[in-house]
Parts: C-alpha cells; structure tokens; sequence
C-alpha cells in the first residue's frame, strides 16, 4: 500500500514534533520513526515513551498516516494494519 506524501515525508526526516494534549495540557513532543517488528512481520511507526491517552494516540495517527506507540498504547490509522506499512 502506498504511504501519503505527509508519512513519507515523516519518515524520510525520522521525527516529527507534534503538539498533544496530555491530561488537558497541550504539550510539543518528538515522535522518532522507528522499525518495529510482530510476528514475522517489520513496519515503521512513530514512538514516544511518554504515556498518551488512547484517543489522542488514534487522532495523531489519522493525521500522520502512520502508526502511533506511546508507553501505555498502540494505534494505527482507521482501516489499516502492520502489514500496511512493511517496509520492503
């Protein structure tokens, strides 16, 4: 599956700096692209080891096009899965 040009462009620079909403505070954090692997299967996704709240995890991923791990969850973009975003 084709990435949009924005994940593309993420994950050519390998970060991004977003601005989140921790527990009612808007806070900037870097989101370092990194390879991840489940099952026989390695995909890139964004990574923070802060804890945010799943909702946010699942709107930051909407907008980057790319899967979201934060310490205390993971989320994907609506309909897509690891497999989407193997890296060949």
């Amino acid at each position: 599956m084709k990435l949009s040009s924005k994940a593309e462009e993420v994950i050519r620079q390998g970060s991004i700096k977003l601005r989140v909403n921790r527990s009612g505070m808007f806070q900037q954090l870097t989101f370092k692209v990194r390879m991840t692997k489940l099952g026989n299967i390695e995909y890139v996704e964004l990574f923070t080891d802060r804890q945010i709240e799943l909702a946010e995890l699942a709107k930051i991923s909407e907008e980057t096009g790319l899967p979201v791990e934060a310490s205390n969850g993971k989320a994907f973009p609506h309909g897509k899965s690891a497999s989407d975003f193997q890296q060949n």
